[in-house]
């Protein structure tokens, strides 16, 4: 008989500190490159300009979410001359995804084309 699957929690394990200072960084890099985002169904596609710094910002903040939103399905790309970066969760997890996405810019999501 094989083992079941661990299932992720569902839940920040950041204390409110921590998560108000990630937050911050969040939207200073959103602030600096990010050029478009849209959504895709319960996917958030962001676009940000692609150079070295970006990218290693963007994924220290990936390394750093998977610590403690494991269940976020956070994936980076570079499409063309740009870096896209993949946001989605289980449909328990949405509220989190969308809030997570929203931090690195007020701009409302074109839905996809």
């Amino acid at each position: 008989m094989g083992s079941m699957p661990e299932e992720l929690p569902l839940v920040c394990s950041l204390e409110a500190e921590d998560l108000e200072q990630r937050l911050a960084a969040i939207g200073e890099l959103g602030a600096e490159s990010l050029i478009d985002r849209r959504q895709d169904g319960g996917r958030h596609l962001l676009r940000f300009r692609s150079d070295r710094q970006t990218r290693e910002r963007l994924e220290g903040i990936i390394r750093a979410e998977r610590e403690c939103c494991a269940f976020l399905d956070l994936t980076l790309e570079e499409v063309g001359d740009d870096l896209i970066l993949s946001v989605a969760a289980p449909e328990v997890g949405q509220a989190t995804a969308d809030g997570f996405a929203m931090a690195f810019d007020r701009v409302e999501p074109q839905p996809a084309r």
